[in-house]
């Protein structure tokens, strides 16, 4: 089984004595996309200072390409690129010397791999005018070209598409889904945009209070549990029947969710009306992000937390 480009355990911050995080534990492979999400305040920037070394955890380990972050920082640094809200470059300097500057912080970068990432992130006919004249969605291409261009075998963005158009962050997600497929690149997209990560990422890890609370699956997995809705009455009496009959089955929104494979739900209506029961409707369950990000959240509001 391939190792994790990123992998992280039991990791633990406080600030004084309050917990910015507890026991956070992840896993992002090569090529894949994962979107960290959750509301502002709920640990994301934290979690993503401490992996680029901005930030010392009190617990836990960070590992980066085999690199453990408290033995070999530098050689796990050398595996990861960067990109934190809003990339700054020097404004009277065109993208190329932003780019070459860069690149002489770094070994053998040639010029051959300048032209291939700024040709890559489609900015070859304005990479020589100067960067102050560059839009917002230009300076975030050209941020991804110097996060990439030493081939880092993870790439960080944190809320990187704030203030961007539209346009700008449909042509982000294009340029980071490339990138994941063609250099095999792990990326850990941290923001609180649902909308976001349901069109760019691979699986999502929710986070709040600092607290990892659920992760879903988005791109190219296979469901392997299928759920059914069901409405039916008098539902405390199907409730009764189906969890006596060992289905995993809940109440949601006037209706029965219920954990069945679909070759199954025939039988499954035949028996409930056999019971005596009135079933009005079975259809496919389907939750949304949103709906797992609700879900996922507000026991702490719940207990009386406010989400921030």
């Amino acid at each position: 089984m391939a190792e994790p480009i990123l992998h992280i355990e039991g990791l633990d911050k406080k600030i004084g004595s309050k917990a910015i995080l507890k026991q956070i534990s992840m896993d992002v492979m090569e090529g894949e996309i994962i979107g960290l999400l959750g509301p502002n305040g709920s640990g994301k920037t934290t979690l993503i200072r401490i992996i680029v070394g901005l930030l010392k955890q009190n617990s836990g380990s960070v590992t980066i390409s085999g690199f453990q972050h408290d033995t070999e920082f530098e050689k796990a640094m050398e595996a990861v690129g960067a990109i934190v809200e809003n990339p700054e470059f020097y404004p009277y300097l065109t993208g190329w010397e932003n780019l070459k500057h860069f690149a002489n912080m770094h070994k053998k970068i040639a010029d051959e791999r300048l032209d291939e990432v700024v040709e890559r992130v489609g900015l070859t006919s304005a990479i020589h005018d100067k960067v102050k004249t560059y839009s917002l969605g230009m300076r975030q291409r050209l941020g991804i070209a110097q996060a990439i261009l030493h081939r880092p075998k993870l790439l960080i963005l944190d809320e990187p598409t704030n203030g961007l158009d539209p346009a700008g962050m449909k042509d982000f997600r294009d340029h980071i889904k490339e990138l994941a497929e063609v250099e095999g690149t792990a990326v850990l997209f941290a923001t609180h945009l649902l909308r976001e990560v349901e069109d760019l990422c691979d699986r999502v890890i929710i986070i709040q209070k600092g607290e990892i609370k659920a992760e879903v699956r988005l791109q190219g997995t296979d469901q392997t549990t299928e759920k059914a809705i069901i409405e039916v009455q008098p539902q405390e009496k199907a409730l009764n029947w189906l969890t006596g009959n060992q289905y995993q089955a809940e109440r949601q929104a006037g209706t029965i969710v219920v954990e069945v494979a679909k070759e199954n739900i025939p039988e499954l209506n035949r028996s409930l009306v056999g019971q005596g029961l009135n079933v009005f409707s079975i259809t496919p369950y389907t939750q949304s992000l949103e709906d797992e990000f609700i879900k996922a959240t507000t026991a702490h509001q719940e207990e009386g937390e406010e989400l921030v």
